[in-house]
């Protein structure tokens, strides 16, 4: 029974980072990214924070001010890391970290672990521990 139970959690759980990272990939406005940052952000789910921090992180560029944008980014920037370092076997948030430090402006110096993230999602994808959608995401976004 207990394993039942985990069994249930776990399928919610997928689904819900499913729908989230549908949602994700389908925002089109600054309005759309408020709403999906003030329905998402108190979800305990690590994978649903990676999109979290990537919409926060995206934030600065409405900002008009560079230091403001230098703060937005870099809040989001170490709350994605820090998910990262206490879940370093989540295929979402590596697959976020990744799609944004391919996106960052080399300026800004978000780039040291591109071939980290993508030897990572290359090996997930080998082993067959990446849903089909998600591999799509990837490979639509990403250099892989």
């Amino acid at each position: 029974m207990n394993s039942l139970v985990s069994m249930c959690f776990l399928l919610v759980v997928f689904f819900e980072t499913q729908v989230v990272m549908d949602e994700f990939h389908g925002l089109n406005s600054e309005k759309e990214e408020l709403v999906f940052m003030n329905k998402y952000s108190k979800d305990s789910s690590a994978s649903v924070q990676a999109y979290v921090c990537a919409v926060e992180m995206k934030q600065a560029e409405y900002a008009f001010n560079p230091i403001t944008k230098l703060k937005i980014f870099n809040r989001a920037k170490r709350k994605l890391n820090l998910l990262i370092d206490i879940n370093p076997k989540n295929i979402d948030l590596r697959y976020i970290r990744l799609l944004l430090q391919e996106r960052t402006p080399s300026i800004l110096g978000y780039n040291d672990t591109i071939d980290e993230d993508k030897t990572f999602l290359q090996k997930k994808i080998a082993a067959k521990e990446i849903s089909k959608k998600l591999e799509v995401y990837i490979y639509k976004n990403t250099s892989l």
